[in-house]
């Protein structure tokens, strides 16, 4: 049985979608794929917390 580890994000409210091993957390994370994690991310920036909520269908984006 092998086990695999997650590398969690440095910082987990913001988003690297340079950095593959952070792309792939995210996606497992917001539960979609990598093409709908970077459409997310150009659309409200690198903000996890906006990109969840968008992710989530939420209407209204909170800025912080």
């Amino acid at each position: 049985m092998a086990f695999t580890i997650d590398t969690v994000p440095a910082n987990r409210g913001l988003i690297d979608m340079n950095n593959p091993r952070e792309v792939s957390w995210w996606t497992k994370r917001f539960a979609c794929n990598e093409s709908q994690l970077r459409e997310a991310v150009q659309q409200v920036g690198t903000s996890a917390a906006q990109v969840e909520q968008l992710l989530d269908g939420q209407e209204n984006i909170l800025t912080v």
